[in-house]
Parts: structure tokens; C-alpha cells; sequence
């Protein structure tokens, strides 16, 4: 019986890759990967000459049991193009079927682009939330961050550079002014950590370039959130006062604390119900 190592690679740094890891993806049998291409100047710059096999969230169901076949003659390595395996990619796919039949998962634990954002952005790790990639489209990936609100936990996300300047606006207007870490090109020539408001990253970064890590300020202890009911009977009572449109809301802002975009979905739902 094979065994599959999850092997993590440099995110920028060639020298980050672990000797543990160089010697394991020389010795395996095969190398299944992301994109054969980026993998292959990994394996020439050890000196491996690994075969590999391509396998990625496009891969059909079928590759996974080809990859369990492959871990029957011998053991294999799976890699991402970048980081630690199993984080925004399909790698959960390919464990849980070695696992299930019966093959070892080993982790060789490396380079992680969450981890190192989490560990200079001079926020909270001990407890954390990941999002993954933020939604592309902006209804989505306001109802994302909406979820995650009133959670006393820092969240970290990976966003493009070309989506970076709505996702900074989007998690102000649902989220609040924050305090936050933007990390970008993390380990390359020209890395970069952004500490401050989000107001003041969205005026930082005019012409973002390179993949970004962001990492946010929860709901700080011993504040408590406010719940969509009172912000809705805040709401209620502006109403009565005779406010209504951007004035209610405003009003409603500055009464509950609550992010705007949080406060005009509710104030909608009051009107509807009333």
C-alpha cells in the first residue's frame, strides 16, 4: 500500500521549500499536481525527475480512483502550484479517497499563504475564520461577509488584485471601518504588508498588483453585537419620527453602530412587513 504525501511549496521563495519535502518529491513514484507545467520547473530546480499527473478542480471523479490506483504500485506526492495542499483547492477530493481505501495521508507541512498573513498582521490568531476566495459577484460576496458580522473571530480571505478595491468597499460598507492587514506578493521581491483602517487601505492600494491576503479585525471582546432584531426596532422607531430613504438609514447607522449595507437590507425588510 502507497501513501499519498501532501507536500507544501514555496508561495514565492524557492528556499522555503522544506528538505523533507525536495527529498519526498524525488523518491515517490509520481507527482499529481495542479498544473504540470509550474510543477515541473519546481522538480527541475531540485533535480527531480518525478513524473507527474495533472489534477485539479476541473479533474472528473475518475481521476481520483486513477490516483488511488497509482498510490497500489507505489507512494505519490500531491502538490498545488503554490502553498499547502488542501486550502481553496481540491485536495480534500484526492485524501479522503486514499484514505478510504485504506492508503496513509501524510502531511509534509510547509509554506501557507494564510498562515503567514495571519502570523505579521498584527491581529488576533488564535481563533480565526478562513473565507476562501471572496464570491466574484458582489451580491454574493456581501451576503458572505454579512455572515461572518457579528463573529468575535478575525477572518482572513484571499482576493485578485483586479477585485481588490470592491471587496475593500464591500467590507466596509458590511463590515464597518475595521482595522485590517492587507499582505500581498507574501515571501516575493516585493512584498508587502498594509496595517490600518479599511478606509485607508482602499486609499492605499490605487493600482493594486500581486495576490493578496486579507486579514480582518472581528467583533473585538467585550463588545457585543447587535442583532437584526434591534437594529429593527431602532429602525421602527426612526420611522415613527417620520424619517425614511438615506435619512432613516443614516440614522439608523449612527444609532445601532451597525454597518450600513447590514442596516438598509433590514430597513427594506421593515418596509415590506409594514
Amino acid at each position: 500500500m502507497g501513501t499519498l504525501y501532501v507536500v507544501a511549496t514555496p508561495i514565492g521563495n524557492l528556499e522555503d521549500l522544506s528538505p523533507r519535502a525536495a527529498r519526498i518529491l524525488r523518491e515517490v513514484t509520481v507527482v499529481a499536481c495542479e498544473d504540470t507545467r509550474e510543477t515541473r520547473k519546481l522538480l527541475n530546480a531540485i533535480g527531480a525527475k518525478t513524473p507527474t499527473l495533472a489534477f485539479h478542480e476541473f479533474s472528473p471523479p475518475e481521476v481520483d480512483q486513477r490516483m488511488v490506483q497509482r498510490l497500489e504500485q507505489g507512494d505519490v506526492a500531491y502538490v498545488t502550484d503554490v502553498g499547502t495542499p488542501g486550502v481553496s483547492d481540491p485536495g480534500v477530493r484526492l485524501v479522503r479517497a486514499a484514505a478510504e481505501a485504506g492508503h496513509g495521508v501524510v502531511s509534509v507541512p510547509g509554506p501557507s499563504a494564510l498562515t503567514a498573513a495571519l502570523s505579521v498582521s498584527g491581529l488576533p490568531a488564535d481563533s480565526f475564520l478562513f473565507l476562501g476566495f471572496l464570491p466574484r459577484k458582489p451580491q454574493e460576496r456581501s451576503k458572505l461577509l454579512a455572515t461572518a458580522a457579528d463573529l468575535p473571530l478575525t477572518l482572513v480571505a484571499f482576493e485578485a488584485p483586479h477585485r481588490l478595491q470592491e471587496a475593500l468597499h464591500d467590507i466596509r460598507e458590511t463590515l464597518g471601518d475595521r482595522s485590517i492587514s492587507v499582505s500581498r506578493e507574501l515571501s516575493k521581491l516585493y512584498e508587502e504588508t498594509f496595517r490600518g483602517k479599511v478606509s485607508e487601505a482602499i486609499a492605499h492600494f490605487t493600482a493594486p498588483r500581486g495576490e493578496f491576503v486579507l486579514v480582518i479585525e472581528g467583533v473585538l471582546p467585550g463588545e457585543r453585537a447587535t442583532t437584526d432584531d434591534e437594529i429593527s426596532q431602532a429602525i421602527k422607531r426612526l420611522r415613527a419620527t417620520g424619517l425614511s430613504g438615506r435619512s432613516l438609514v443614516d440614522a439608523a447607522v449612527e444609532a445601532t453602530g451597525a454597518p450600513r449595507s447590514r442596516v438598509y437590507r433590514l430597513a427594506l425588510r421593515v418596509r415590506e412587513e409594514t
